[in-house]
């Protein structure tokens, strides 16, 4: 059976191509956004912001002993 390229790795590789175009034109004296250094770290805080509160919630938080106790269950099952 063929396997499939997961969409991850897809993303990933377009994110690192657009970074290494920017970081060649930058290097070349061509800034091709047109941000200022205060937005560029405004915007970078903000999606570090966004992906920490994605990864919380995404994240299994057990914080009650029933659940605690269920996800210990769940992983001797999967063990």
């Amino acid at each position: 059976m063929k396997k499939k390229i997961e969409k991850g790795t897809i993303v990933r590789t377009a994110v690192l191509t657009f970074a290494l175009i920017n970081q060649v034109l930058m290097i070349s004296g061509y800034n091709p956004l047109p941000f200022t250094d205060e937005d560029f770290g405004q915007a970078v805080s903000m999606l570090l912001t966004i992906g920490a509160a994605l990864w919380a919630w995404w994240k299994n938080n057990s914080f009650t002993q029933a659940a605690i106790t269920a996800d210990e269950h769940l992983q001797k099952l999967k063990g």
